[in-house]
């Protein structure tokens, strides 16, 4: 027997709504991940070198894949913001750990986040990367 899904909890900030996405990326949970995100259709995600995926359908299914090989050791290292009433940008520096044929390396990824303010809170609607740089003697 399935329990009801419990509410969203209520993001009071950006920084708040930004904090649980990257502890869930950290911790590979994808339901609380997915939480975080706004529920309009348009909501989009870029991965590093990958396409625009549209939809939390979409976003969903690109976060299982990643998830299937384990969490992200990803954290904000600095971040700019540009905030309104009703709207957040953040620029993001992410420091993020890989492990390649050489060992751990660190990859160093510019992120936008992108936050609204919706009845439930701060709410992702937009997460774009640019393309990782990674550093051989990290």
């Amino acid at each position: 027997m399935n329990s009801p899904k419990a509410p969203p909890a209520t993001l009071a900030t950006p920084e708040e709504a930004e904090q649980q996405f990257y502890e869930a990326l950290q911790h590979g949970e994808l339901e609380r991940l997915m939480a975080v995100w706004g529920d309009d259709d348009e909501i989009s995600c870029v991965h590093p070198g990958g396409h625009r995926m549209v939809g939390a359908a979409a976003i969903r299914a690109s976060f299982e894949t990643i998830f299937a090989h384990g969490s992200i050791d990803v954290r904000p290292e600095k971040t700019s913001r540009l905030q309104t009433m009703f709207s957040a940008v953040h620029s993001v520096l992410e420091c993020v750990q890989v492990l390649t044929e050489q060992g751990r390396q660190t990859a160093w990824v510019i992120s936008t986040n992108v936050y609204l303010k919706t009845t439930l809170g701060w709410r992702i609607v937009a997460h774009h990367h640019t393309e990782s740089a990674l550093d051989a003697g990290a």
